[in-house]
């Protein structure tokens, strides 16, 4: 499954996609993994979730992207959730259609029984049509 907390710079993407995971790690029976562009955000996260900052591997494409999350997957089969902040940045989509890498997400969400929640800096209106149903915020 792909949840996803839309909104442009400044809205409170980040703020509201923490607020989440802390929430999650109380009731995960298994991990929860947050992906980053930094380690900025690192003491606002329960010690309990595995935080991942992207930029420290090279990563230059979208499909480069999803091999990077299904390396993450193959080394922890018990990840419940993943939540990816500043995701157009992580997965080299800004400027990009985010159709075919959000429909890749949910197919591997399906296969492992795991949920992304992607924030997204972009106006709920303004994403494709595909993905319209998973958006969950809208800031």
């Amino acid at each position: 499954m792909v949840q996803i907390i839309a909104g442009n710079k400044g809205k409170g993407k980040t703020k509201h996609l923490l607020d989440m995971a802390n929430a999650a790690i109380k009731e995960a029976n298994g991990s929860i993994v947050y992906l980053d562009k930094s380690s900025k955000h690192m003491y606002e996260l329960n010690n309990r979730i595995r935080l991942i900052n992207v930029n420290e591997y090279p990563i230059t494409s979208g499909e480069g992207f999803i091999g990077f999350i299904c390396g993450i997957v193959s080394q922890d089969r018990d990840i419940e959730t993943m939540y990816l902040d500043s995701f157009l940045k992580l997965a080299c989509l800004e400027g990009e259609d985010i159709s075919g890498t959000v429909a890749a997400l949910e197919r591997i969400g399906e296969k492992y029984s795991l949920t992304f929640v992607l924030s997204i800096s972009m106006d709920a209106h303004e994403m494709p049509e595909a993905v319209q149903k998973d958006i969950i915020v809208s800031l």
